[in-house]
């Protein structure tokens, strides 16, 4: 394993390019600050999603079960009176 740091010690000193290795440490910044942004568009798209669900099943479902509360109640209520 100490032979192998060396020899990659050796190949990135020598020559008249040294930056080879920094390099390939540019690209994984590069990916990294892409998974990044990767990762923030997934949470922004699974908030959505939820404030979706959240519009749809709360407010949508809530308004129209009490619509549906406020009809049959008033059947009842009409249908008591009427008597």
């Amino acid at each position: 394993m100490a032979d192998l740091k060396d020899l990659s010690n050796l190949i990135a000193k020598q020559g008249n390019n040294p930056l080879i290795l920094s390099s390939l440490n540019v690209h994984s910044q590069e990916d990294a600050v892409l998974e990044r942004k990767l990762r923030e568009l997934k949470y922004k798209q699974e908030l959505r999603k939820d404030w979706i669900l959240f519009i749809v099943r709360d407010v949508v479902v809530f308004s129209a079960a009490f619509v549906f509360f406020l009809a049959v109640s008033g059947y009842s209520l009409f249908t008591l009176i009427k008597r």
